[in-house]
């Protein structure tokens, strides 16, 4: 009798095949970003702020090296991981996450790493402290509007804190499960680990993955393979073109639809060999000044930076 080959048999036999999943390394992910943002934040009119934001990425990777993760549950994983196969869905929701046990306390370590930095505007360290004190349910309100993109009640000032702490508990989660374990998704510009949207798409030049597009997750760091010219937001493959500054940096462009008339930054890694997509979006917000004068939108933004819908 012929045994029947399991689909992570399948992609083992192929040594030749594109990785579908990119996992975030747990070590690293958020100090290597932390150390770009830092290398961005030279000369940037927002350098101040990637400074910031490289500050609270160090604190990231701090929280996420603390967090050792709960007794290994064999079963319950493999459950998990069955289900998202036979329901097509994520591995986890980031949705999920505020009845998380640990975001909290990862917002507490993250606030604390943060207040303890020399020469942070008073302003910060303000706004830290009142954080600080914020009543848990008021945090959660938060949390809750940031995942579900609500805008109208996200405090663009604190945002990018809770975000950091809800980021580092979905990569916490998400990378205690192998490539193998991710399902394939119904809707392929949703992140198979959790569910979040892109924060922005990148070719990569390294390995197996050589000239091949990922989309990075907003929100756990995980990247799945797309293929290149197609709207990741409609899954068009008509009107797609690409947008740039003049004189501007040939790493970066953001890639148009005229189907849904959406649009997301695209990297090129083989232009920047350092570049890292959340950060390296963060750092190229005159981009989306650009765009914003366009009949496209964004429908996702950065988590680490929330615009106030005030008028």
């Amino acid at each position: 009798m012929q045994r029947i080959l399991e689909p992570g048999e399948i992609e083992a036999l192929d040594h030749n095949a594109i990785p579908r999943i990119r996992m975030p390394e747990r070590a690293s992910v958020f100090s290597n970003r932390a150390q770009r943002l830092k290398q961005l934040s030279a000369g940037n009119a927002i350098g101040g702020y990637l400074g910031l934001m490289a500050v609270l990425a160090e604190a990231q990777q701090q929280a996420l090296n603390k967090l050792t993760g709960e007794p290994d549950n064999h079963a319950q994983d493999q459950a998990r991981i069955n289900l998202a196969h036979a329901h097509l869905m994520p591995l986890i929701l980031a949705t999920d996450q505020v009845r998380s046990p640990h975001w909290q306390p990862v917002l507490n370590q993250i606030l604390g790493h943060v207040a303890e930095v020399a020469n942070i505007p008073p302003a910060v360290t303000q706004l830290v402290a009142r954080l600080q004190q914020t009543r848990a349910n008021e945090r959660d309100s938060q949390a809750e509007a940031i995942l579900r993109n609500n805008h109208e009640i996200v405090d663009p000032a604190s945002a990018p804190f809770y975000a950091a702490a809800l980021q580092v508990v979905c990569c916490d989660l998400v990378t205690r499960f192998s490539e193998r374990d991710v399902p394939l998704l119904d809707t392929p510009g949703l992140c198979p680990c959790c569910g979040s949207l892109p924060v922005a798409s990148v070719v990569r030049m390294d390995g197996q993955s050589q000239g091949h597009r990922y989309l990075q997750c907003s929100m756990c760091a995980a990247e799945w393979h797309m293929v290149r010219i197609k709207c990741s937001y409609c899954d068009s493959t008509k009107g797609i073109a690409y947008q740039a500054i003049e004189d501007g940096s040939a790493a970066i462009k953001a890639e148009t639809c005229d189907e849904c008339h959406s649009w997301l930054k695209i990297f090129y890694q083989e232009k920047d060999p350092y570049l890292e997509p959340l950060a390296d979006d963060l750092a190229s917000v005159a981009l989306d000044l650009l765009m914003g004068e366009t009949v496209y939108a964004r429908r996702h933004g950065n988590p680490l930076l929330w615009q106030s819908t005030e008028n």
